[in-house]
């Protein structure tokens, strides 16, 4: 079973890529992409590549996006919304995926002092593959406070690399068109260990995160390649200031 110790994580996600678009850094060029991937607005790889693929990390600046129509509200991920309580979000599984109760697993943070409902989710992504969702209850407000969806070869032994970029590249291109405040959007920012994807933020700022983790390696013309591992994806109440277990300022 997957441990989650995802929010510290987003919390340097969002301080390395919090000023407004982003420009990448390390980034390699040259990456054939598909019309489709092209009108998202980049694409650190065309949906199908080979592992391996070589990962253009240019990031844009997707400045027309949002400004047309109303900012798109975070509220949660489908029937769970933000501030439910563990009885609600149960309800709210139940309803989304039919998951019955002996489905959804219970893990604790021991660091965080957070508690975690874990179900597995066969296609939630059309053709996507078994994806594994988190609903993180707050230290404090024992209500939700992120949503996480995680695809890898732990939550689906036929996952691929040309899967985890297909996945990646069709979940990006949705986020694109969605109406998020057009100066938190990020795409293709290379990250430690990986690539983010996306990151947009409405009124509130409310997160969506979609991070796509593997290994990078230095090939000829010093080009950084990245091999895919996992694709995870979050939905974030707070990821400045997470409602986790912290240290009392002072008493050590």
């Amino acid at each position: 079973m997957r441990k989650i110790y995802l929010v510290p994580a987003l919390v340097g996600l969002l301080t390395s890529v919090a000023a407004g678009p982003l420009a990448a850094q390390g980034a390699v060029p040259k990456q054939k992409t598909t019309p489709r991937a092209a009108a998202a607005g980049a694409a650190p790889a065309a949906a199908g590549a080979p592992a391996g693929a070589t990962s253009t990390a240019a990031a844009e600046t997707p400045a027309a996006a949002g400004e047309d129509k109303a900012i798109k509200a975070i509220d949660g991920f489908r029937s769970a919304r933000f501030g439910m309580n563990e009885a609600d979000v149960r309800a709210a599984m139940t309803k989304d995926f039919s998951a019955k109760p002996d489905t959804i697993k219970i893990q604790d943070n021991a660091s965080e002092l957070t508690r975690s409902l874990l179900l597995t989710a066969p296609e939630l992504l059309p053709n996507g593959g078994t994806a594994e969702l988190s609903y993180v209850f707050g230290y404090k407000s024992k209500s939700l406070i992120q949503v996480g969806a995680v695809w890898s070869k732990g939550t689906d032994t036929a996952m691929t690399a040309e899967k985890l970029f297909s996945n990646a590249n069709i979940l990006r291109a949705h986020f694109m068109g969605e109406g998020f405040k057009p100066d938190s959007i990020a795409v293709n920012m290379p990250v430690a260990g990986g690539i983010v994807m996306f990151r947009g933020s409405d009124a509130k700022d409310r997160s969506v995160i979609l991070l796509l983790q593997g290994t990078f390696e230095n090939k000829e013309n010093n080009q950084r390649v990245l091999t895919p591992t996992s694709l995870l994806l979050f939905y974030v109440a707070d990821a400045k200031s997470p409602d986790i277990f912290k240290l009392p300022p002072g008493q050590f």
